[in-house]
C-alpha cells in the first residue's frame, strides 16, 4: 500500500486555514481528506454541551483529546490516505511529537500568515471563537518551526491555493519535518 501524502496548514485561529483547505481539496489533482480539530468538535465527537455546562471540565479532557488527534494522523497516512491537515500547534512539545509522528511521510508544511489586526477582525466577525484566541496564537504560533512554504492569508484564497499546489509539485529534498527529525535524533 502506498503511504498518503500530507499538506499541513499551520496558522493562527481565524487566519483562513479552513478556507484554504476546502479550496485546496477542491482544486488539487488527487483525492485528499481535509482533517481538523474543528471537524471533530463540530461533528459531535466531543460532548460539547456537557463541556459548556461544566459537567465535564475541558481541562480534564484536553490533553487526551489532542494526543489522540495527533496520534491518529500517521495512522490515516500509513493507510494510504492523502490529507490536508489544518492545525494550530500550541507548544514546542506538540511540534516535537508531530515531527516524530509525521516525518516518515511525504509532508509539506505550510505557514499561513495573517496580520494581527486582520485576525482580530475575522475573529470578531466569526462569532464562534473566544475573543483573544487570535492574538494569543499570533504571538506564539510561528515560533515552533520553519516551513516548506508560506502564504499571506490577506491574499485571495485562490491565489494562495495555486501557489501552494505549484510549490508542492516543485518541491525537492527533505521536508522541514524530515530535517527537524534529523536534528532531534542527533
Amino acid at each position: 500500500m502506498t503511504q498518503g501524502k500530507i499538506i499541513f496548514l499551520h496558522g493562527a485561529s481565524s487566519s483562513g486555514k479552513s478556507t484554504i483547505a476546502r479550496l485546496l481539496q477542491a482544486t488539487i489533482d488527487a483525492p485528499f481528506w481535509h482533517i481538523s480539530i474543528d471537524h471533530l468538535r463540530d461533528s459531535g465527537v466531543l460532548p460539547m454541551d456537557r463541556i459548556a455546562s461544566g459537567a465535564f471540565p475541558w481541562k480534564d479532557l484536553r490533553d487526551g483529546f489532542f494526543d489522540g488527534y495527533h496520534r491518529s494522523l500517521p495512522v490515516y497516512a500509513a493507510a494510504g490516505n492523502n490529507m490536508i491537515i489544518e492545525h494550530i500547534i500550541d507548544t514546542q512539545e506538540w511540534m516535537a511529537l508531530l515531527v516524530a509522528l509525521l516525518s516518515p511521510f511525504d509532508i509539506f508544511f505550510v505557514g499561513v500568515h495573517c496580520p494581527l489586526e486582520e485576525l482580530e477582525r475575522r475573529e470578531r466577525a466569526r462569532k464562534d471563537r473566544a475573543i483573544g484566541d487570535a492574538r494569543r496564537d499570533f504571538e506564539t504560533i510561528h515560533r515552533h518551526a520553519p516551513y516548506d512554504f508560506e502564504v499571506d492569508a490577506t491574499r485571495p484564497p485562490a491565489e494562495n491555493v495555486a501557489a501552494i499546489i505549484a510549490a508542492w509539485k516543485e518541491r525537492s529534498g527533505p521536508s522541514v519535518f524530515q530535517r527537524m527529525a534529523g536534528q532531534m535524533s542527533v
